[in-house]
């Protein structure tokens, strides 16, 4: 039955989106005769043009990645002191708050959608908090009406890292429209890519020069230089594929729901997982597929066989980021990101995987956990 049900080829977790060649080619003969590559080119104006309509959101500044633009995003509001946010994200997260200078302050997470834990945030809160950073994780949005009224209650500061949420919406709202600043990653490995990226999203259209300004090393004339900045600027070569994938991602999302939905068929009759739920008031991009395991254990364990059978899956996120050795923090004050770390698994999720695939990779799980259907 084993041999029967390895892959002969590699499954891994994700898979990059690419665009119709042709359309691709086109932009570059663009880019070629107009010999313009950076700095704000045509492509680049293009491309926020279209993201910002996509997003459904007032204004969107474009970046070459989402970590840099995570870090401007803080710089720009002028935030001193303590920043309360999640320790269940990836390492950009965390780093970013540090790198603008700032403490971040770590709260337990939902046990049902592996979000900061809202009821929990304000026990958090000194007179040094500045804000909230809070993570769309897997695309889930968070608790967006709880952390907006203890924000406006004590004058914090809201930024979302949503950078797994491109495309998602709360009854009908792009999610780009909560907090002060949203920021999106348009990496390789996500739902919707420019090859590298990230874009930020605000309401507050008078910070849109200091954006700007920021990335482009604190320029803001020809003869003066008021911040310190960074050269974080997104090029026409990312812009084009961010253009050409634009076209074709309300369907790429339409695939990857059709991954997801074989996957919960396929496993719903196991007792020993846990499933993400769907929200009947969003409208979801299914970024990622993951499944909690009862014990660190017989995730490893499952994980480790995965691999065997030629099937990749990611520990995501593990470790938690007040685990890094790089910050004096201990997981032991979260007890329930802790516990959903050491068993979350996330399966190989994208547009272009075959649903014949989902279907092998969910009796090898069946198979390995020993509850057949």
């Amino acid at each position: 039955m084993k041999n029967e049900l390895v892959f002969q080829k590699r499954i891994n977790v994700t898979q990059p989106k690419l665009p119709d060649y042709k359309m691709y080619t086109e932009l570059l003969k663009e880019i070629w005769e107009k010999k313009w590559l950076t700095n704000d080119g045509p492509l680049h104006e293009r491309f926020r043009e279209q993201v910002k309509e996509m997003l459904m959101v007032p204004n969107v500044e474009l970046f070459t990645n989402g970590h840099l633009a995570l870090e401007i995003a803080l710089k720009s509001l002028d935030l001193t002191g303590e920043v309360i946010t999640t320790p269940f994200t990836f390492a950009s997260t965390t780093h970013a708050i540090a790198n603008a200078g700032l403490k971040p302050v770590f709260c337990d997470i939902d046990p049902k959608t592996y979000n900061i834990d809202a009821e929990k945030i304000e026990q958090l809160i000194t007179p040094n908090t500045c804000a909230i950073v809070a993570v769309h994780v897997f695309g889930t949005p968070c608790d967006v009406v709880k952390i907006e009224e203890i924000a406006q209650k004590h004058n914090l500061k809201i930024i979302y890292d949503a950078a797994h949420a491109f495309g998602v919406e709360i009854n009908g709202a792009g999610i780009g429209n909560f907090g002060d600043i949203s920021m999106f990653s348009l990496h390789a490995t996500k739902v919707f890519h420019s090859i590298e990226g990230g874009l930020l999203t605000f309401k507050d259209e008078t910070i849109a020069p200091r954006l700007k300004s920021l990335k482009n090393f604190g320029i803001t004339s020809p003869e003066s230089v008021d911040y310190i900045g960074t050269n974080a600027k997104m090029n026409e070569f990312q812009a084009a594929m961010g253009l050409c994938n634009l076209e074709t991602v309300r369907h790429d999302i339409q695939l990857r729901k059709n991954v997801s939905e074989a996957y919960v068929e396929g496993l719903k009759h196991l007792t020993s997982i846990q499933l993400l739920n769907q929200r009947s008031d969003v409208k979801a991009n299914y970024s990622y597929f993951p499944i909690l395991l009862g014990s660190q254990d017989v995730r490893d364990r499952l994980f480790d066989v995965l691999q065997e059978y030629n099937v990749f899956a990611r520990k995501y996120f593990y470790p938690l980021c007040n685990d890094f050795s790089c910050y004096d923090t201990s997981s032991k004050d979260t007890p329930v990101a802790k516990k959903i770390s050491d068993g979350i698994l996330c399966l190989p999720m994208y547009a272009d995987l075959e649903i014949a695939d989902v279907k092998q990779i969910t009796e090898i799980i069946s198979l390995e956990l020993g509850e057949q259907p």
